[in-house]
């Protein structure tokens, strides 16, 4: 079944890549219209039309480089869309498509590729031959494994795969050079193992998970700036807790967790900590907020 949820996303490059000018390039919401305009069309939305395929004259819209089909009833992902060889922009959020045909892969100039709430139960390895790909949202899938196909894309900057039923994660991540944003939270991850993160990441969402113990080589992301751990089953923080240089946000709410080492006093750029939830004695949140004068400390 469906997963229905309102997803705020906290990361701001989807919404820079998303945004079209709309006197420079029109967003057109019939096709008729789109095929009579004088100017080249770059630009479509099918949102919400209540459409189970597309109007196979969309490939005469060459120019084409966002397309919207949002919020209908395609089961499927017609061969129209394969055709669009200038597309950069993809979505296909709120529609029942049980998988990604292999013709994905001629979507070269695909930059931002959305399929939340769907039915998707894997992603094609053909994924991986978009090397231009930067934004991935599969959100609210069926997805019970980290899809192999993205840690081939170098050039991913945001990976969105929240409120799936992933338990799995492969190592390999860290081959994600570019990538900066990493949202997880909301599925099935209980053992992280040692999995390395890459260099650049900087927000990192695995709340709402049966997380016990975070790796040690997550410690060692000196970029990370925002971490989210809250609803897991995380016993401890260690030590190497200190790596975290630039961490501006910890949120390790709602955990098993009874202290926090002294070594957290070594994090000067952290603004807020959220402990509330966790079995930690009030004379040791006191000592907390003694070692971090500068942070937010909510318990």
């Amino acid at each position: 079944m469906k997963k229905i949820f309102l997803f705020i996303s906290m990361s701001f490059l989807v919404l820079a890549k998303a945004q079209i000018d709309p006197v420079k390039y029109p967003t057109f919401t019939n096709i008729e219209d789109a095929l009579n305009s004088k100017k080249a069309v770059y630009s479509m939305s099918f949102r919400e039309k209540g459409l189970f395929n597309l109007p196979p004259q969309i490939t005469k819209l060459d120019s084409l480089f966002f397309l919207n089909i949002m919020g209908n009833n395609f089961e499927k992902m017609d061969r129209e869309i394969f055709e669009l060889k200038e597309l950069e922009i993809l979505n296909v959020n709120g529609n029942s498509i049980r998988y990604i045909p292999d013709e994905i892969g001629k979507l070269k100039k695909l930059v931002s590729f959305s399929m939340n709430l769907n039915n998707l139960t894997s992603i094609n390895p053909n994924l991986s031959r978009l090397q231009k790909l930067k934004v991935v949202h599969f959100d609210a899938n069926n997805l019970n494994v980290f899809p192999e196909a993205l840690m081939e894309i170098a050039a991913l900057e945001e990976i969105n795969l929240q409120g799936n039923q992933i338990s799995f994660i492969a190592g390999g991540i860290n081959r994600i050079k570019n990538l900066k944003f990493l949202n997880l939270s909301d599925n099935q991850i209980n053992d992280l193992g040692n999995l390395s993160f890459p260099k650049n990441i900087k927000y990192l969402e695995l709340q709402q998970n049966a997380i016990v113990k975070l790796p040690v080589n997550l410690f060692k992301a000196q970029n990370l700036e925002f971490l989210n751990v809250s609803d897991n089953h995380i016993t401890e923080i260690p030590s190497e807790v200190k790596g975290l240089k630039n961490i501006v946000s910890m949120n390790l709410a709602n955990n098993k967790i009874t202290d926090i080492p002294m070594e957290i006093r070594h994090l000067k750029k952290l603004k807020t900590l959220i402990l509330s939830g966790n079995p930690i004695e009030k004379f040791k949140i006191e000592k907390i907020k003694t070692l971090l004068p500068e942070t937010r400390v909510y318990f």
